[in-house]
């Protein structure tokens, strides 16, 4: 796969009054990829797909559109999915790597089995900012089906779950939901 191709050389500014990331952070990240991409053994690899989805950049005047730097950072999680999972399959073999697949899905759908409204903890703080509890629990029951019904559902769509917000208790926690879609993403990721 040419990386070329799924990273465009540079990407459409914001206007200048209005906030995009970094260009010079987005660059640097996304050359240590391109490397990181052409290197031959993975354990000197220094950007896996997980380091792809966590990057942030910091939001600047002027800066790269949000849009474009997302799909192409999607796309690059996409293809170092599949080099990873290719490259467990090759050293350890494909048992290996449906183990490792089935491991996961267990311990997600562990969670995605709670009853709704009780999957993730509530902050402990009464005005911390949470997800509203009724779409992050939509959104579980849209995984259950592409789990275990074969039902669709793209990876984009998990990405790219908005949730309203909900104040303290009344919603989930948002880091522990984040994370929880940090693996499902990784899952979708590594079976598509």
């Amino acid at each position: 796969m040419d990386i070329q191709r799924q990273i465009p050389a540079s990407f459409d500014r914001v206007q200048r009054n209005q906030y995009g990331y970094n260009a010079k952070q987005v660059d640097q990240f996304l050359q240590r990829a391109r490397v990181s991409f052409e290197t031959p053994h993975a354990a000197s690899r220094s950007v896996k797909s997980a380091d792809v989805r966590a990057v942030s950049f910091d939001p600047v005047k002027g800066g790269y559109s949000a849009a474009g730097v997302d799909a192409a950072l999607d796309r690059l999680e996409d293809a170092l999915a599949r080099r990873e999972r290719d490259e467990l399959v090759e050293e350890r073999g494909e048992e290996a790597w449906l183990r490792e697949i089935g491991r996961l899905a267990g311990v997600l759908r562990g969670r995605l089995h709670r009853p709704d409204g009780e999957r993730f903890r509530r902050p402990a703080k009464a005005k911390a900012r949470s997800y509203n509890t009724a779409d992050v629990d939509d959104l579980c029951q849209e995984l259950i089906g592409y789990l275990e019904e074969d039902q669709p559902l793209s990876v984009d769509n998990v990405r790219r779950a908005v949730f309203r917000p909900a104040v303290g208790r009344e919603g989930y926690e948002e880091n522990q939901v984040d994370a929880f879609l940090d693996r499902v993403v990784e899952l979708m990721a590594a079976i598509d």
